[in-house]
């Protein structure tokens, strides 16, 4: 039975310990630490097994009492797994090949966890994927092999009961839960051509319609495919290295939406920029995408691909659901300051605003009702620490990691769904030694020379703020992506005409629409010659638009060239017009 507190794993120069979470917060003693550096630690699905390599040995240990399971000689071990039903280790080393072995030695291994022995070894030569992923049931095993995907049935891996293969696959994504077992694969563009993701459905892989989804789409040098919970749908990042237009340091990406029942969409983004984060709701019918440049928009979104609801702009560049999906916390960290906002996703109301500047990691407890925020080396190497958080804001535990010493990571008892049940929220923050971090408003720094004068508000960024989409999609219709384009353009060329030059502005009226000359004013004096009158005329005119150009200039507005040069005739304009009034 899995035990009420969830543990949390901590390895860092001191070594690899295990506490309890909130409210204890005390040292797990069943686990024995251990002093040595610590490469790579991993907790079973069900949270039941703890693995670690430690340079050394690689060795499997029973949470609930501490007692040894499997341990294996393994000193150049750097990345481990488990599969769902705990049934197989997964130890992957770096590929190396010597003058003895030119070939090299296989470096993934899989190892039964039962009786330690070596099931099966292959050679994974890259990092990337190097582990083999598992259906829910570990009735169905599949991994990337030479552009192919090599499916395995029940952990017997020296038979390949299927293959999916297709030019140049680069990345998959096995879906998660239970039969019928479900595959995206993605496949680059080559020569110009549309690159492309395809969902199938185990074991149908032959034939041109076996694929149950298919979305092509062009500027997509890597992607990122994430499943909803219920394996009906995969979002797909699509990002490119560098933005041939400039307008972003961190290439470009287009987010797209395909659905197993075979519809798919591109997730039409308001606001410019790069997408930063996107996440599922556990309940799979909603997602939330944070994106645009900063200040960023956050979004969350229906399977229509439809705003639900705009949160507005703010320093943010990570989202996260609570396990049970009724928080949502909207974070900015990185080079960021830090500021975390927990929303409740029922009402759309704000629930706390903490703040953990520095912070390199987060993750949810499993109970929905604690977070755990972590400053990491090699990201920062000073003033290394964590501190678990309830979500209402104050800090119930803290850790800052000796001076000379570094902390490397921090890792939640994983548990199976169901165990922790969905609790009422609270608004109210829950008492805490330690206190609230919630950040006081600090007074704008004002130079001595203006601390006496009135304020004036001057904002880089004007922050928009939270609004319901759904309110204002009763009353709008939502616009199509052509009617969008349209509607720029129209806005394009409203904006053109106002920036049309002034001089010709006042031209075109004073032709369309004469002033009326004032009964009291004396008439202007005639030569009684047509084509002088006519010259006198028109070089009052353009020295009428001069003397408004200067007023343009004295406002501060820029010139165009022929403006100036328009300035620089004036003296030329006004005695050519005396000579011409002195002859009449």
């Amino acid at each position: 039975m899995a035990p009420s507190t969830p543990l949390l794993a901590v390895r860092g120069s001191v070594g690899t310990s295990m506490l309890f979470g909130p409210p204890l917060c005390t040292e797990n003693t069943a686990f024995t630490c251990d002093n040595r550096r610590c490469k790579f630690f991993v907790f079973s699905k069900d949270g039941s097994l703890f693995a670690w390599c430690n340079g050394e040995t690689v060795t499997i240990v029973n949470v609930a009492d501490g007692k040894h399971v499997q341990s294996f000689d393994l000193p150049k071990t750097a990345c481990l797994g488990i599969s769902p039903q705990n049934s197989v280790l997964v130890t992957w080393q770096p590929y190396s090949k010597t003058q003895e072995t030119v070939q090299g030695e296989p470096n993934l291994h899989l190892w039964n966890v039962k009786t330690g022995e070596c099931l099966k070894s292959f050679y994974q030569k890259k990092m990337q994927s190097w582990c083999p992923s598992w259906s829910d049931d570990e009735s169905i095993s599949v991994r990337s092999v030479n552009n192919e995907l090599h499916f395995f049935e029940n952990n017997s891996f020296d038979t390949i009961a299927s293959k999916l293969h297709l030019q140049k696959v680069t990345d998959f994504v096995l879906s998660p839960g239970s039969q019928p077992c479900k595959v995206a694969v993605y496949v680059p563009g080559v020569k110009g051509g549309p690159s492309f993701v395809r969902l199938y459905q185990y074991p149908n892989f032959a034939g041109p319609t076996s694929a149950l989804a298919n979305k092509s789409f062009f500027k997509a040098d890597r992607v990122t495919m994430l499943w909803n919970k219920k394996a009906t749908a995969v979002l797909v990042t699509a990002s490119t290295e560098v933005d041939k237009t400039g307008a972003s340091y961190y290439g470009e990406q287009t987010l797209h939406y395909i659905a197993t029942n075979g519809e798919g969409a591109v997730v039409q983004l308001p606001k410019n920029g790069p997408i930063y984060d996107v996440v599922w709701s556990p309940n799979s019918t909603e997602f939330c995408v944070v994106y645009g440049f900063m200040p960023a928009k956050v979004t969350v979104f229906n399977l229509k691909c439809d705003p639900v609801f705009d949160f507005g702009t703010g320093p943010r560049n990570a989202a996260y659901y609570s396990p049970q999906g009724h928080l949502l916390v909207l974070a900015g960290f990185g080079n960021l300051r830090g500021q975390m906002e927990v929303w409740d996703v029922k009402k759309y109301k704000l629930v706390s605003k903490p703040q953990a500047p520095d912070s390199t990691f987060f993750s949810w407890c499993p109970d929905g009702e604690h977070v755990v925020t972590a400053t990491c080396a090699p990201r920062l190497r000073v003033g290394n620490g964590y501190k678990i958080w309830h979500y209402t804001g104050p800090v119930l535990h803290k850790y800052d990691a000796p001076s000379d010493g570094e902390l490397w990571e921090v890792l939640w008892q994983s548990f199976s769904d169901g165990v922790f049940p969905e609790k009422t929220i609270k608004y109210q923050a829950v008492p805490s030694e330690l206190g609230s971090t919630e950040p006081k408003p600090a007074q704008v720094y004002r130079p001595p020379a203006l601390r006496n004068k009135p304020i004036t508000s001057s904002k880089l960024h004007e922050e928009e703020p939270p609004q319901n989409m759904k309110l204002q999609q009763g009353g709008d219709k939502q616009l199509s992506k052509t009617a969008l384009k349209n509607q720029k353009k129209r806005e394009a060329k409203k904006a053109a005409k106002q920036e049309t030059k002034p001089d010709d502005i006042q031209e075109k009226v004073q032709e369309s629409h004469p002033k009326p000359v004032s009964p009291t004013a004396p008439a202007a004096a005639t030569s009684g010659d047509p084509e002088l009158d006519k010259k006198i005329k028109n070089l009052k005119k353009k020295i009428k638009a001069i003397e408004q150009l200067k007023d343009h200039q004295a406002a501060g507005k820029p010139l165009e060239k022929n403006q100036i040069e328009k300035l620089q005739k004036e003296s030329l304009l006004l005695q050519e017009l005396e000579e011409l009034e002195l002859g009449i």
